[in-house]
């Protein structure tokens, strides 16, 4: 037994004919008849009496008839979510992402805009927190996948996507002394207010050992964790940031520029999920729109 034979039997019932059958299905009168004998074969039952020419349901076919509506409604149904899901209009499905925190203010806003257009029924949640946090989050199957620095190695039943580098860039208020230069050494920093990130981050730890190397003595005025709170602080003259190109260009409308740091500190960033995990349309649909505004951000001026 299969659908188009359910199909036909309600067609055939509906209409009394196979003649109507046929033009209501889309199948020659012939192929209506067949799946109809068909039916009755696999079910070793006789639906129809035939007389004078036309199909007559026996009582067993209309004891059938309510149940194969229900199937062939449940089907329909069925392939309704099927469509919703592939489209994004389904509102059963939620999708979870993992962003560094210094992306909450204007990239991810952007981000999910354009992904609502794609996928209008799904649920985002969003989770704003470390590289570390979040490559345990995507190991526990908390989130789907998630943005990160790539800082070494990844845990074990990672995959990393590269998907962006920055470099070393110093962050100040445009009216600041030194914004005129277009490359800022570690000598220029001698004497000047510094807001540094990350301690003990690998990052961090090659500034440091860069600016020892140089004999200069950073003045770190203001430690802090977020490259969003760094530029912010730099954008209110409190001192010069020091942190990645990638950063810095999410907060190009604070009162800021950025100039190139030699020598060069380069990082690189990815998307990371599980290895071996499928993932659906809606969360590859995500990170396609992640991937779209991180393009969009990295655009120079």
């Amino acid at each position: 037994m299969n659908i188009k034979q359910l199909e036909v039997f309600r067609a055939v019932l509906s209409t009394g004919s196979t003649m109507s059958a046929a033009r209501s299905t889309g199948l020659s009168q012939s192929g209506v008849s067949r799946l109809i004998q068909q039916l009755e074969s696999d079910l070793d039952l006789t639906l129809f009496q035939r007389v004078k020419g036309r199909l007559v349901p026996t009582p067993e076919a209309r004891t059938l008839e309510e149940e194969a509506k229900t199937v062939l409604l449940n089907l329909a149904r069925f392939s309704q979510l099927a469509d919703e899901i592939r489209t994004g209009a389904s509102e059963t499905e939620v999708v979870r992402i993992g962003l560094p925190s210094s992306m909450w203010e204007n990239f991810a806003p952007a981000m999910l805009k354009d992904y609502r257009d794609g996928f209008p029924g799904v649920r985002v949640e969003t989770f704003f927190e470390t590289t570390m946090t979040i490559q345990r989050m995507i190991d526990q199957r908390v989130i789907d996948f998630g943005f990160l620095r790539h800082e070494g190695e990844i845990g074990p039943g990672i995959r990393l996507e590269i998907v962006a580098e920055g470099r070393s860039v110093a962050v100040m208020h445009r009216d600041h002394r030194l914004a005129a230069r277009d490359v800022i050494r570690p000598e220029d920093l001698r004497g000047e207010p510094l807001i540094m990130l990350g301690r003990l981050r690998a990052h961090r730890v090659m500034l440091d050992r860069l600016l020892q190397n140089e004999a200069v003595r950073p003045d770190v005025r203001i430690e802090t964790h977020s490259n969003s709170s760094a530029c912010a602080y730099a954008a209110e003259g409190l001192g010069i940031a020091l942190a990645s190109s990638f950063y810095a260009n999410l907060y190009k409308h604070l009162p800021v520029v950025q100039r190139v740091f030699e020598p060069k500190l380069t990082q690189r960033f990815g998307i990371a999920s599980a290895e071996g995990v499928p993932m659906s349309l809606a969360a590859k649909g995500l990170m396609a729109a992640l991937k779209r505004q991180i393009e969009r951000s990295q655009v120079d001026d």
